[in-house]
């Protein structure tokens, strides 16, 4: 690629992330933190693993969670006082002045480095966004080299990214499409292939 891309994934702290899975733990609180953290760790081993990705950051403010990441040689920025996704992107972007900045969600368990580096590639040279396999959420999003973010996430954030500008991307990226919220979610995704670290969190759905 010719312009490498800065990722930032934001992370939420994990007594607050992914209320929607409890039932996949079965309430239980610790197990449900295990799933948090490993959903987040598969997306960002997959991240750093793909060709195109010079760099990624988590925005968190979970000391767990930075823990984890620095052990995967990634580096942690707290989230900014201001609530909220898209100003916790807004941050990292602010904070990282790449050339090229985007916005990978935290929830990708079965992320494929080559269909991560294929959406990449497919974007170019403009702000675009990949929808999710819903086709109403955003699990990417892509600004134009030396342009802004822009981030729109949260309820119908692919038609407020489309609204906004970006190009919605669409290829053979289930696994880039496929981001997990509740327990259908990661069902579909253990199809494609749970990475490590969500398959260790979930012995039970994996043997």
């Amino acid at each position: 690629m010719r312009d490498e891309v800065d990722l930032v994934v934001p992370v939420k702290t994990l007594d607050r992330a992914k209320t929607r899975l409890s039932s996949a733990t079965g309430g239980d609180p610790v197990s449900h933190a295990a799933l948090a953290l490993a959903l987040a760790m598969d997306t960002v081993s997959a991240a750093i693993a793909t060709p195109g990705v010079r760099r990624v950051v988590t925005i968190t403010s979970d000391p767990a969670v930075a823990a984890e990441m620095a052990a995967l040689g990634v580096e942690s920025l707290p989230e900014p006082a201001e609530p909220g996704l898209n100003a916790a992107l807004e941050h990292g972007a602010r904070t990282l002045r790449s050339s090229r900045i985007g916005a990978l969600q935290a929830d990708l368990p079965a992320l494929k480095p080559d269909e991560l580096q294929a959406a990449l590639e497919a974007a170019q040279d403009r702000r675009a966004f990949v929808p999710d396999r819903q086709g109403t959420g955003t699990t990417l999003l892509l600004a134009a080299p030396g342009g802004e973010l822009d981030p729109r996430f949260g309820v119908g954030s692919a038609g407020l990214h489309r609204i906004s500008g970006a190009i919605a991307l669409f290829g053979l990226w289930p696994s880039l499409r496929c981001d997990v919220d509740t327990e259908e979610d990661l069902r579909l995704a253990l199809t494609l292939g749970l990475g490590v670290h969500t398959a260790n969190a979930l012995p039970a759905w994996t043997t």
